[in-house]
């Protein structure tokens, strides 16, 4: 019977599957291996003197390169807003005022001059808005009922 044998005929196997698989997190591991200076082509040599420090300074040297480029890009930007809003100032500011100053001096009629008010109670030919702004005239009440 074939139940217990002294001999094995293979080896024990597992058959492990991980549940969860985080590439962040081996990248992270990676990168903090790299700085501490180990790294995985360098795990069969032995170990030379100097060989962290060396490993670090690379690491920070090309950590600043990139700083100093992202820093490069935001001083562009802010060079580039700067031009573009004195652009603004000298080219469109002028324009825009003037439009302005325009729109206040004389408001545009439609196609109608205007013409005078023969008295206080002439209501045709003013707008909504000026008629709003008239005083209310109280008249008082003379005549008598007989």
């Amino acid at each position: 019977m074939g139940l217990f044998s002294p001999h094995k005929r293979h080896a024990n196997k597992f058959n492990y599957i991980p549940r969860y698989f985080d590439p962040e997190k081996e990248a992270r591991e990676q990168r903090r291996a790299e700085l501490r200076g180990e790294r995985t082509e360098d795990a069969d040599r032995p170990y030379a003197p100097g060989q962290y420090i060396r490993t670090q300074r690379e690491a920070r040297a090309a950590r600043r390169a990139a700083e100093s480029g992202d820093r490069n890009r935001s001083i562009w930007k802010l060079v580039l807003g700067a031009a573009l809003l004195l652009l603004f100032i000298a080219i469109l500011y002028p324009r825009l005022v003037e439009v302005f100053r325009q729109a206040q001096q004389a408001p545009v009629r439609s196609g109608q001059p205007r013409r005078a008010r023969t008295d206080a109670f002439d209501q045709e030919g003013i707008s909504d808005v000026e008629w709003q702004a008239q005083p209310i005239t109280i008249v008082p009440n003379d005549y008598r009922e007989e």
